[in-house]
C-alpha cells in the first residue's frame, strides 16, 4: 500500500503563551491603537519597533499594517515619482510588483537565475536600457543574492534598493542582516512568515528623512514624536505637512503577539534549517532533480524548500505536482499557465506591460515549492523527502 503523508501544509505553530497573555492583557485595558496610551505607558508597537531596530541593527523602524505596505511606503519615502521606473525580480511574488504599481511606478523585471536570486548581468543591461534608479530587491522564497556584488552595481549607477525581506527575516548575507544592505528593509509579519501576527509589517532605514516620510504616510499625524525607534523631531521640520497621511499603522495588538516571537527568532530559525536540511539531504542523488545550492556567504531560514525539474516537459512537472498532492504532499508549481492560490508569475500581472524573460519562464517552468511548518517534525521531513523522490523517480523512468 503506498504510503500518504497527513500532515497540514498550512497549521502553523501556536502564539506563545507569553504572547497570549500580552494580548489578553491589550484586550483587557483597551488601548489597541498605537497612539492610545496611559500617562507613562510606553506602547507595545514602540517597544516591537525599538526591540527589531536592535536586532537588525538599524537605527529607526517603523511597524505598519503589512509587508506589502511597507514596500508602497519605502518607494515612497525615498521620493520615487509617478511613473518612474522600479527594477525588480521576475520571479517573485504579485505585492511585490503590487506595492510598485500602489506607489505609481513602473515594474522593469530583472531576469532570475537557476538558483533563483536575481542575474546580475541582466541587471546591469536593465539599469542601462532603463534608466530606472530604484530596484526593489526580491529575497524570493529565502534565496539571497550576492550582495556584496549587488550593492557595487546599484552603488555605481545611482540606483537605491529596497530590499523585499518577507522570506528572509534573520538570514544575513556575510554577517550583515538581511534589510540592511539597501537604502530601506522590508519585513512581513503575516501568518506564513517568521514571525506571525496574521498580517502586518516592518520597515527599517539609517536615513532620518525616510523615516520621517515613512512615519507620516503611515498616519502617525503629529505624534510622530512618540516613536522612540523613529527619526529626530529636527527630520520632520518640512516633511510632516508636505507627506500624505496614507494610514497603514500597526496597532498594539499584532505588536504584542510579535514581540515573545521576535525574541525566539534565532531558535525558531534552527528548528527551520533543520527541516530543511532534513528534506535537502533526503532529495540528494534523485535523478533529474535540482536542489538549489547555498553560497557560503548565506545565512538562511529556510521556512520552505525549492527545488527544480530542469527542462522537463510541462506536463511532466503536473504530473510530479499532481502524483505528490494524491499522497498529500502540496507542492506549488511556478511553470502553471494561470494563477493558483499565492502563486502566480510576472505574465499573470496585467496590469504591468507584458515584458519577455526568457531565462526566468525556463527556470519557473520546473519549479516547485513546498512550505515547511514547524509543526512538521524532522521525521515528517524524511517522509516529505521519500514522497517526493518516490514520485519524481517514477515519472522520469517512465519517460526514459
Amino acid at each position: 500500500m503506498t504510503r500518504k503523508f497527513t500532515g497540514n501544509f498550512t497549521q502553523q505553530e501556536a502564539i506563545p503563551q507569553v504572547g497570549i497573555d500580552a494580548a489578553v492583557k491589550v484586550m483587557q485595558h483597551g488601548r489597541l491603537h498605537r497612539y492610545n496610551v496611559a500617562q507613562n505607558e510606553v506602547a507595545e508597537a514602540v517597544l516591537l519597533e525599538q526591540e527589531f531596530a536592535a536586532y537588525v541593527g538599524a537605527q529607526y523602524c517603523l511597524s505598519v499594517a503589512s509587508g506589502g505596505y511597507a514596500l508602497a511606503a519605502a518607494l515612497r519615502a525615498v521620493e520615487m515619482g509617478q511613473g518612474d521606473k522600479v527594477l525588480t525580480n521576475a520571479f517573485t511574488l504579485a505585492p511585490v510588483p503590487g506595492a510598485i504599481a500602489n506607489a505609481g511606478g513602473v515594474p522593469v523585471f530583472v531576469e532570475v537565475t537557476e538558483n533563483l536570486v536575481m542575474d546580475l548581468d541582466d541587471l546591469q543591461a536593465k539599469i542601462a536600457s532603463s534608466g530606472a534608479r530604484y530596484l526593489m530587491l526580491s529575497h524570493m522564497r529565502g534565496h539571497i543574492v550576492d550582495m556584496d556584488a549587488l550593492m557595487a552595481i546599484c552603488d555605481a549607477a545611482g540606483v537605491l534598493v529596497i530590499e523585499d525581506c518577507a522570506h528572509t527575516m534573520g538570514a544575513h548575507w556575510n554577517g550583515v542582516p538581511s534589510g540592511r544592505h539597501g537604502i530601506v528593509g522590508c519585513y512581513s509579519t503575516q501568518t506564513f512568515k517568521h514571525i506571525n501576527s496574521g498580517e502586518g509589517g516592518l520597515l527599517i532605514t539609517n536615513d532620518a528623512q525616510v523615516m520621517a516620510r515613512a512615519t507620516m504616510l503611515s498616519g502617525s499625524y503629529m505624534l510622530y514624536e512618540s516613536h522612540a525607534a523613529g527619526a529626530p523631531s529636527e527630520a520632520f521640520n518640512d516633511i510632516a505637512l508636505d507627506t500624505p497621511n496614507c494610514s497603514g499603522r500597526m496597532d498594539n495588538l499584532r505588536a504584542a503577539i510579535l514581540r515573545p516571537q521576535l525574541a525566539a527568532l534565532d531558535a525558531q530559525g534552527q528548528k527551520w534549517n533543520a527541516r530543511y536540511q532534513r528534506v535537502e539531504a533526503g532529495l540528494q542523488n534523485t535523478t533529474g532533480l535540482r536542489i538549489i545550492p547555498r553560497p557560503k556567504e548565506e545565512d538562511y531560514i529556510a521556512s520552505s524548500f525549492q527545488f527544480t525539474l530542469p527542462d522537463w516537459q510541462l506536463d511532466k512537472v503536473h504530473t510530479v505536482q499532481k502524483r505528490c498532492a494524491a499522497r498529500g504532499v502540496e507542492l506549488k508549481w511556478f511553470g502553471a499557465d494561470r494563477p493558483v492560490g499565492f502563486t502566480s508569475r510576472h505574465d499573470s500581472w496585467r496590469y504591468v506591460d507584458a515584458q519577455e524573460m526568457p531565462q526566468t519562464d525556463r527556470v519557473l517552468s520546473g519549479l516547485l515549492d513546498m512550505r515547511l511548518p514547524l509543526t512538521f517534525s524532522l521525521e515528517d521531513c524524511d517522509f516529505l523527502a521519500d514522497i517526493i523522490r518516490e514520485e519524481v523517480s517514477a515519472v522520469y523512468q517512465a519517460e526514459h
